[in-house]
């Protein structure tokens, strides 16, 4: 119902450079907790990062939906490289995209589009998660220029040496008594912005994770992301795109487990047989086969809807909180298949189990999209 030759296309062109040069090479990056600027700058050769780039800003600008089978091939070998892709674009390049000004979009989208340069989205402070109200992060206007003071935590493509800024969040004043929440763009190497990696993850190690420190640190005042006092707007249309991307990485995960588990189940001899056809083991597997097939129907719809415009934040909440407790689900499963070999770090499934574990935080709890499903069905009226 909803793929095209383009999507198939952009499915194999994916598995393949998945499978031939992320591979070889995950169990290294993740022991190693090395960012791969290598396969960054090899994913915007592709044309990945620039999927959902409009043409005259040096993009392809394919639908949402190509962007989340891209997603999902990705994390379907890595969930790290998938994390790259999913946070540049859904975070870094979205809200410049969409809000941004000309000059704003002429300036950042070209090089953010390439592979060349990652962007990211400052939104986690140490005391503002779930609740992103209680955002303390400050800006003050003075003599035409935005002072901003605070810090962020968790932010993903917020270090590496081919980082180039972040949109942040930030609280510009109040009115009675309620915080005005701004955007504002602040590049790299902006005295008095500080970046610093965030190490010793149990997941998702070989992407970039970022604390990010904003001391007097001086913007243009022409860096407002939107109008003044949109920043919650900017914030909350932000996510409900990313939860599509979360999505597709808990279905991609779901979907590498699954096949690990059956390539396992298939070679596994017990008692004289494959242990795939023992019944349960072979419920186990269908089982999984079938959350999988539910998770991939319910994403794909959420993508669909967003790619013709029509409203999608309910469908992009149920997806992600689906497709992400399903990875949880068929990740452990996938192990217990394995029996103690899954717990081995010889054996690619135990990355799998370590990095399904961030899904059902990030981009909103698994709690939070509950709540934000309750409001929609009408709970709250």
């Amino acid at each position: 119902m909803y793929l095209t030759e383009e999507h198939d296309m952009i499915r194999k062109t994916v598995r393949d450079f998945a499978e031939r040069e992320i591979r070889p090479v995950a169990k290294e990056l993740d022991e190693k907790a090395e960012f791969s600027i290598g396969l960054t700058k090899r994913m915007g050769e592709l044309g990945l990062f620039g999927l959902r780039t409009p043409a005259e800003y040096g993009g392809i600008d394919m639908d949402t939906l190509a962007y989340v089978i891209a997603v999902e091939e990705l994390a379907r070998i890595d969930s790290s490289q998938a994390a790259t892709l999913a946070a540049h674009i859904s975070l870094g390049i979205g809200p410049i995209l969409h809000y941004g000004t000309e000059e704003q979009k002429q300036k950042f989208l070209p090089m953010l589009s390439t592979g060349e340069a990652t962007w990211a989205f400052g939104l986690t402070e140490p005391e503002a998660g779930s609740d992103s109200r209680n955002t303390k992060s400050t800006a003050r206007l003075e003599d035409g220029y935005w002072i901003i003071n605070g810090s962020k935590t968790f932010i993903t493509n917020g270090s590496s040496s081919i980082n180039k800024g972040a949109t942040v969040q930030v609280v510009t004043g109040s009115h009675d008594g309620q915080k005005e929440f701004s955007t504002i763009i602040v590049e790299a190497g902006t005295p008095g912005f500080r970046r610093v990696p965030m190490h010793d993850k149990m997941m998702w190690r070989a992407s970039d994770t970022a604390e990010l420190f904003f001391d007097d640190c001086k913007v243009p005042e022409s860096n407002l992301l939107g109008k003044r006092g949109q920043g919650s707007h900017i914030m909350l249309n932000t996510l409900d795109s990313g939860r599509l991307a979360i999505g597709a990485m808990g279905l991609g995960l779901s979907q590498g487990a699954f096949e690990l588990a059956m390539k396992y189940a298939k070679t596994r001899k017990q008692f004289g047989k494959p242990i795939a056809q023992f019944q349960i083991i072979a419920f186990k597997l269908a089982d999984m086969a079938t959350k999988i097939e539910l998770a991939r129907n319910l994403l794909y719809k959420g993508a669909w809807l967003k790619s013709i415009d029509q409203p999608f934040a309910k469908e992009a909440a149920m997806a992600k909180l689906y497709c992400s407790e399903i990875a949880k689900e068929i990740a452990d499963e996938a192990v217990q298949i394995h029996g103690g070999y899954g717990l081995m770090k010889e054996y690619e499934v135990e990355r799998f189990y370590r990095d399904q574990r961030l899904l059902q935080i990030g981009e909103g709890t698994s709690e939070i999209q509950r709540l934000v499903i309750s409001r929609y069905i009408g709970c709250y009226e």
